[in-house]
């Protein structure tokens, strides 16, 4: 009740507007679920419908007018192929990917000359696999194979059967990984900087309704705020959305602590390197700029009301 209450006055001024949200079923998306299951964006006025969904169902749902708002930045290869879009803000600029391997390969070095399984090619976890394995100076065209795996559990019986000598996953999969005796030797939000989740907005609600986006960035800043100051209350509230075991939710807030920012701001190095590999993955020869694809007027706007100077 304390929680809610100092958003009274926000909440009083504006009529609850309705909107609809996309975002992927992953724990590392937690900023909306949070603001919606805390109440922030009841306090901004905004009554959410929060939808599970991959980007590419999204991207067609934003292009009909069906979906409002959409938080996984994996639709950026939709926004640079022409789709009238823009990144708002971004609220994960770490990604929450581990890479694990048999337990007799202790350090990525040792994964020269083996096998890598990943969901699929061209996806997130693929791309961030990459990037650990040249961190560590392998080439990941030439000193390993990739192969796509499909879903974390069927990588981890082909890892049991020998078939792969490591897979990168996402939280909380590398908690089930570890049960099952696999090492965790690289976690990417320790290494690279590669934007993960944000909020997506459509270029007529940018025009039409900025108030609305910006009330949506103030509550998913303060939700991130939330998450890095109340482990406990985070806790509970991965237990409730994403149906986790409390120890499972333990480790996975130990992940989300370390991949979160505290304002909604972008990482200009680490979103050159997202934006270059989806270029890549698009076969797009042109220039691609981040003011091409993004437009974070509102988020300085929502950043100053909120007192954060940059």
């Amino acid at each position: 009740m304390l929680l809610l209450s100092v958003f009274v006055f926000h909440s009083t001024i504006h009529a609850a507007d309705k909107i609809r949200m996309g975002a992927p079923g992953d724990p590392g998306m937690l900023t909306f679920p949070l603001a919606q299951k805390v109440g922030f964006l009841t306090a901004e006025g905004l009554d959410a419908e929060i939808i599970t969904m991959s980007g590419a169902i999204a991207a067609m749902a934003l292009t009909s007018g069906d979906l409002g708002y959409f938080t996984g930045l994996g639709i950026l290869r939709s926004i640079i192929q022409g789709l009238p879009f823009k990144i708002v803000a971004c609220f994960r600029p770490f990604p929450h990917f581990v890479l694990l391997s048999r337990h007799e390969i202790k350090s990525v070095k040792e994964l020269k000359g083996k096998t890598i399984g990943v969901p699929n090619f061209g996806g997130g976890q693929d791309l961030i696999a990459r990037m650990i394995i040249a961190h560590f100076g392998l080439d990941p065209q030439k000193d390993v194979k990739f192969v796509a795996g499909g879903g974390s559990e069927s990588r981890f019986s082909r890892m049991q059967q020998g078939l792969l000598h490591a897979t990168v996953v996402s939280i909380p999969a590398d908690f089930y990984g570890k049960k099952l005796g696999f090492n965790v030797i690289a976690r990417a939000e320790e290494l690279v900087a590669y934007p993960i989740s944000g909020l997506i907005a459509p270029d007529k609600k940018i025009r039409e309704k900025p108030d609305e986006v910006k009330r949506l960035i103030r509550a998913g800043i303060r939700a991130n705020r939330f998450i890095k100051e109340n482990r406990e209350g985070t806790i509970q509230v991965l237990m409730a959305t994403y149906k986790l075991p409390r120890e499972i939710a333990a480790a996975s807030y130990e992940s989300l602590l370390k991949g979160l920012n505290s304002d909604g701001s972008f990482p200009v190095e680490g979103f050159q390197t997202l934006l270059e590999d989806t270029k890549r993955l698009a076969k797009l020869d042109r220039g691609v700029s981040l003011n091409d694809v993004a437009n974070f007027s509102i988020l300085k706007q929502a950043q100053q009301e909120l007192g954060i100077s940059r």
